[in-house]
């Protein structure tokens, strides 16, 4: 079946939002501290134009925030928290702020997840917690400015539904958000603040109480059709009355959508469920719905979390399927939501510690050494897109940009057979090899009309062939570690997506018809230049 779409340049358009440029993920605070991160976030910043970045840890102890002396008194010190937001504003990017996790004086369990031992519990004292937030955005606005601090995001918690992450009930959480977004409001009630920041959407009621039940995991371990369950949003509903009880301000509702499910089968292993291929925009559907019959229709959406797997381990993420589903994910989701953030944009990323490997699987669209992987260009890709919609169809849309009238397309093949998102490859590199190797090549006609006689028109290819870093590393022996020219060679490489310049003709007509492979993306951009 052929992807096909005709434009012309003068067709009336509707606004586009760049929804997948909003925010993007990272590790921890601490790590943003590092010089690579650094340049990771001004590369990611330059080329897929990322307004904001959320991250966990900003109260974890090696940030130094808070402390306590031996009368229980607290100390504040914000010099690291200034360092990282002095570098990442100065990089054009501005904090999406994850309100956590708790400073181990406050913290009633600690080291509960992660190889750095955050403290994913309750904090201890719910009027020193209210201080603390309180002095924080205080610093901030005093630091940056009100008018700064107002474009920014609140989120309080991560995950909270999931026990790493918080070692309470969902009452406390409610009572958490409560008294966090008060203390927020009492500094400047423009401050936006939101929740509940909730994992993977469930089809069973595992979350229906105070704490996970996971007893209920045998809808899905059971299940003969994963798709035809009714997968809904943890806690979104009940935050939102609870919040409309108590007065409480939401400005914005946050989860994480990945298309997965990773369940217990009754014996006590945990078994790992891939959704169908369009499982991201269904949910986002079924969010937008929810929250626009909620008490509070005018919150914004916020999926602050996404990515094909939550798996820190899944070499899907360094391969050609993660750009693909990326562009399909989001341009099926037009008009859904005010971002979904991509976690996360580099593998200086330590969750489960440093990765051994130069591709060792990372949620990164960056490996350590900078190299880009397919998916950095998917969100470079999207945001080379212009702000109105021509056209769009299965595979494809066509675009103008109002500032020039020049128009861009980007269309991918997502074969059909592969009727699932990418499924995770934990063990190796086969699954994601076997996902690489499925379908077959499709054709892809576009045809815009109403160019200027003889324009240029560039056509940039993502492919297994073009810009696909990690087959330049086997070419070269797949070096463990590579060594300085290796590394260099191996960013070239991953930049290097095809790229060639073709004119309309003479009645400005041009006309896209070719042959595509399985997984690729293809840019049209009208214009000569090839940055």
């Amino acid at each position: 079946m052929t992807i096909s779409l005709h434009t012309d340049r003068h067709a009336p358009g509707t606004e586009l939002t760049h929804f997948w440029s909003a925010c993007v993920g990272a590790g921890r605070a601490a790590e943003g501290l590092r010089a690579g991160w650094q340049e990771h976030l001004r590369l990611v910043r330059e080329a897929a134009g990322f307004r904001h970045v959320r991250f966990h840890g900003l109260f974890h102890d090696d940030m130094f925030v808070y402390r306590q002396d031996a009368d229980g008194q607290p100390i504040l010190n914000f010099q690291y928290v200034d360092d990282l937001f002095d570098r990442i504003l100065d990089a054009g990017v501005r904090p999406f702020v994850e309100l956590g996790f708790s400073p181990g004086d406050l913290a009633r369990e600690k080291a509960t997840t992660f190889w750095w031992g955050a403290h994913g519990s309750p904090p201890t004292d719910l009027g020193q917690w209210a201080k603390l937030i309180e002095a924080i955005a205080g610093h901030w606005i005093h630091r940056y400015g009100l008018d700064e601090v107002r474009s920014w995001y609140f989120e309080v918690w991560n995950e909270p539904n999931l026990g790493p992450f918080f070692r309470g009930s969902r009452s406390e959480y409610f009572e958490l958000y409560a008294v966090t977004a008060r203390a927020l409001k009492n500094v400047d009630t423009r401050l936006r603040v939101g929740g509940p920041a909730t994992s993977n959407f469930v089809p069973d009621a595992r979350f229906a109480g105070e704490y996970e039940d996971t007893s209920q995991h045998a809808v899905v371990t059971d299940a003969e059709n994963l798709d035809a369950l009714e997968w809904r949003p943890v806690w979104v509903a009940e935050f939102l009355d609870f919040c409309h009880r108590e007065g409480l301000p939401v400005d914005f509702v946050s989860c994480h959508p990945y298309p997965t499910d990773w369940a217990l089968d009754g014996h006590g292993n945990t078994r790992q469920h891939t959704r169908a291929s369009d499982a991201t925009t269904r949910d986002l559907r079924t969010l937008r719905a929810l929250v626009d019959a909620s008490p509070y229709p005018d919150a914004e959406i916020h999926l602050t979390e996404w990515n094909s797997s939550p798996s820190p381990r899944d070499h899907t993420h360094d391969h050609l399927q993660a750009a693909t589903f990326v562009v399909k994910a989001n341009l099926e989701s037009i008009g859904l939501a005010d971002s979904l953030a991509y976690w996360v944009f580099t593998d200086v990323f330590e969750e489960g510690g440093a990765g051994d490997t130069v591709f060792h699987g990372g949620f990164g669209m960056l490996t350590y050494q900078g190299v880009p992987k397919p998916a950095f260009h998917a969100y470079r890709m999207l945001n080379l897109l212009g702000d109105e919609l021509l056209a769009r169809t299965e595979g494809a849309v066509v675009t103008r940009h109002s500032a020039t009238g020049n128009l861009t397309a980007l269309a991918y093949h997502y074969p059909p057979e592969a009727t699932q998102a990418p499924p995770g490859s934990f063990d190796g590199r086969s699954v994601a090899e076997g996902t690489l190797a499925t379908g077959r090549p499709r054709p892809l006609r576009i045809e815009l009309t109403g160019l200027p006689p003889r324009s240029p028109v560039t056509i940039e290819t993502l492919d297994t062939e073009q810009g696909n870093a990690i087959g330049a590393w086997r070419a070269m022996g797949a070096p463990e570690p590579p060594n300085r020219e290796q590394t260099r060679l191996l960013r070239e490489a991953g930049h290097a997506v095809g790229r060639r310049v073709q004119l309309a003709d003479d009645e400005g007509r041009f006309l896209f018809d070719e042959e595509i492979t399985p997984w690729s993306v293809v840019l049209l951009r009208q214009g000569g230049e090839t940055r």
